[in-house]
């Protein structure tokens, strides 16, 4: 694709990776047959290439307008469309620039700016979201039935094991999956234990800068990362083998690390060493012996793969194998590269589209009568979990017989 970008942005480190980006893509299409807001809206600007379109004209000196942002904003980041594209296209992160760049220019309407604000303000922090959070449960009774379903009951925990083993790895407690769905990295950690592993948590981290990121606060996410890598660094000079995230969204998140701070003179070279010791749980089991985890008794599952897992760190089918090797039955899902809709803070701004894909994915995830649902990744237990009939469980639990 040929580029005249303006001057500024030309000689500009966004503008130029920016540029790099628009100029890889042939303009072949490929990525609309994946795209679920494509498949829904049918308007070619809400599909990959038309947004990569809208990016370069901004880029180029068109000025942006609501409308404009309105289709960045209706892009999931799923990035199916970077596992179809036959050019290598890195969408997911010119999408990012071009939202920074429209969010400069275009002033969002009063509430818009509120709640964006409101969700930096609160989900990045675990004590915020936990006092939020216990106060909706007190009134879930009040509440109407279809907000009461996106409201996560209080899970039972059992105790993390205590750190014995000669081998150790970090792992990300984050933000709204420790308050919501803890179980799930307390769950990690007795396998692991079972396993040979101690997995530690280290009390000063916090979010992995995911949300801020998403929602064009560069600066906000690059202080989450910074703590982080300062939480981390103590146990990484002491020998953690690595990090390991079972929120998928979060991993991604993670593995950019070098990138996202290859500009910081104090953080650059931790940030590149973070992101390459950071693992998807299902990386480091899928390397283990996992005799002693066999299931007593296999469940019929429907599996429904992250788009974070199978799109945006590209490893299909690495849980589905590690559930099949042992012994559960997993069940053909139609569509299972479609996103459910969560997408992070999408379901709370965009509801109308994600609840179109929620219903959509919960039909063929449900078709074939499978016992139990599970997932990888917070927001997609979550988003699930709100109209489902059937549990929806992080894949994890269901190695941890305790």
């Amino acid at each position: 694709m040929k580029t005249q970008l303006l001057p500024q942005h030309q000689q500009s480190a966004l503008g130029q990776e920016a540029d790099a980006i628009l100029r890889s893509c042939v303009h072949c299409g490929f990525c609309t047959a994946t795209c679920p807001t494509y498949q829904l809206l049918g308007d070619e600007l809400d599909g990959p290439r038309g947004r990569i379109y809208l990016i370069k004209q901004v880029l180029e000196g068109n000025t942006p307008t609501p409308r404009t942002q309105l289709h960045l904003d209706r892009c999931l980041s799923c990035r199916g469309c970077e596992t179809t594209c036959p050019s290598g296209v890195r969408y997911g992160r010119l999408l990012d620039i071009g939202r920074e760049l429209v969010d400069e220019t275009v002033e969002r309407p009063t509430w818009a700016r509120l709640q964006r604000r409101a969700l930096r303000l609160i989900l990045p922090h675990a004590g915020r979201f936990a006092l939020l959070l216990g106060l909706a449960r007190l009134l879930r009774p009040l509440l109407p039935r279809t907000v009461q379903g996106k409201i996560p009951v209080r899970q039972s925990l059992p105790t993390w094991p205590p750190a014995r083993h000669a081998r150790r790895m970090l792992v990300l407690q984050g933000c709204a999956q420790s308050v919501a769905t803890p179980l799930s990295n307390v769950a990690a950690a007795r396998v692991l234990d079972r396993l040979g592993i101690s997995l530690i948590a280290a009390a000063e981290a916090g979010c992995c800068g995911a949300l801020s990121h998403h929602l064009s606060a560069a600066a906000e996410a690059r202080d989450f990362m910074r703590r982080n890598i300062d939480a981390w660094w103590p146990h990484i000079e002491q020998g953690a083998e690595a990090i390991v995230v079972s929120a998928s969204g979060c991993g991604v998140m993670l593995k950019d690390y070098g990138k996202l701070l290859a500009d910081d003179p104090v953080y650059a070279e931790k940030a590149a060493r973070v992101a390459t010791l950071s693992r998807d749980l299902g990386e480091v089991l899928a390397g283990e012996d996992l005799a002693a985890l066999r299931a007593n008794r296999p469940l019929r599952l429907a599996y429904h793969p992250p788009c974070t897992l199978q799109h945006g760190q590209q490893l299909p089918g690495l849980v589905e194998k590690i559930l099949t090797r042992l012994g559960h039955q997993l069940l053909p899902i139609r569509d299972s590269h479609l996103c459910c809709g969560s997408a992070g803070t999408y379901s709370l701004l965009q509801p109308a589209l994600s609840q179109q894909m929620l219903k959509n994915k919960l039909g063929h995830l449900t078709a074939e009568q499978p016992e139990l649902i599970v997932t990888a990744n917070v927001g997609c237990q979550l988003h699930l979990g709100s109209q489902s009939a059937l549990p929806v469980r992080h894949w994890i639990e269901l190695l941890d017989q305790h």
